[in-house]
């Protein structure tokens, strides 16, 4: 257990505290926690790469508390009425699909490094940003609806791509 890991139990426990705000109408509040998750992703990953704090539960630990985040998030905010549904199916879909197929490489006893694409760094940074576009503009009011249909546009084919670009290398691992 070192620092880095630390702050990524602690976006990991923020998780259900961003959902309660976001389910009990409280958007700031689910605003600031959110962009302190997001903040948090960045400084962990900085302090592990920076000062060789790098673990293999940090790995696991920090894929996790995104998974956890970021599906949570999209589909609390499906759910509310801020973003359509199919958004949230697309992005809960794809991290099923990749946890499923690290599973069954597993059991197959043919396990998988877990190493981002960087297709899906993008995805998860178009996420991030979009999910806190959405919340924002639930805060502040803001009617910023080109943004939030270029975010929406960006979301659903990052998404797609990033799937797909795990699927072909996760079919690669396993005809080897």
């Amino acid at each position: 257990m070192n620092l880095p890991n630390i702050i990524t139990l602690g976006r990991l426990i923020a998780v259900p505290v961003v959902i309660w705000a976001i389910s009990a109408g409280e958007p700031k509040l689910a605003f600031a926690l959110f962009l302190l998750a997001g903040v948090s992703d960045a400084v962990d990953g900085f302090i592990a790469r920076r000062f060789n704090l790098r673990t293999e539960l940090g790995a696991y630990l920090d894929a996790l508390a995104d998974k956890a985040l970021l599906v949570s998030i999209y589909v609390a905010l499906a759910v509310s009425g801020d973003i359509p549904r199919w958004v949230a199916i697309a992005v809960v879909s794809r991290d099923v699909m990749i946890v499923g197929a690290i599973v069954l490489s597993t059991l197959m006893a043919r396990p998988i490094a877990i190493q981002p694409l960087v297709i899906s760094k993008v995805n998860t940074a178009a996420q991030i940003a979009f999910a806190a576009l959405v919340l924002a503009r639930e805060s502040f009011a803001f009617e910023w609806e080109q943004p939030y249909a270029l975010g929406l546009v960006a979301v659903g084919v990052l998404t797609g791509l990033s799937a797909a670009a795990y699927l072909a290398a996760w079919t690669r691992h396993m005809a080897r």
